[in-house]
């Protein structure tokens, strides 16, 4: 268990609970220092100092694979029963709280203010995404289509339906269409 508080920030919506899930889960597609792990947490807004155990580092990478089965799925139907598999095992009563000197926010973990990084991680990504699927109707998320990247992404419900991760992904695989047409 940590010793610093989680908080949500002033600027932390449905949407930044969603991109900060795509964060960790891509992070772990590889073996991430704690240090690249405490810079992606203040990165998304916490607040420090924050030190991480390898208990903390393997609940996180426990939590990124739970939130990735989200990010692969298919279709509405089956992101959203793995949203409620993981709400049943991680999710607790909401509550209001103004811990560590923040303004009042929303915690849906089951454990007090100061839990474990792993469920802190799951219960506000999924709360995140889980509003997104609810608000659009749609995939919350998904895997790159590029070859060799699968980098998860969030779909922010404007526009067409995403199918890359970055503007420099999309870029490549047109670029390798065009030149396989020319």
């Amino acid at each position: 268990m940590s010793s610093v508080d989680r908080v949500v920030t002033s600027g932390s919506s449905p949407l930044h609970a969603a991109r900060r899930a795509a964060d960790f889960v891509g992070a772990f597609r590889g073996q991430p220092t704690a240090d690249e792990l405490v810079a992606l947490l203040e990165t998304h807004g916490e607040v420090g100092p924050i030190s991480l155990s390898d208990k903390d580092i393997d609940e996180l990478r426990d939590a990124s694979v739970r939130l990735a089965r989200i990010f692969r799925s298919a279709t509405v139907d089956e992101a959203a029963g793995v949203l409620n598999d993981l709400f049943a095992g991680h999710a607790g009563p909401p509550r209001l709280t103004a811990h560590g000197n923040t303004g009042w926010h929303i915690h849906i973990d089951a454990d007090d203010d100061d839990g474990p990084w792993g469920r802190w991680l799951i219960t506000s990504s999924a709360w995140g995404l889980a509003v997104l699927l609810a608000d659009h109707q749609a995939l919350p998320g998904g895997v790159c289509a590029a070859p060799d990247c699968e980098r998860p992404y969030v779909n922010a419900g404007n526009g067409s339906p995403r199918r890359f991760c970055s503007s420099r992904c999309a870029t490549r695989v047109r670029v390798a269409a065009h030149r396989r047409r020319s």
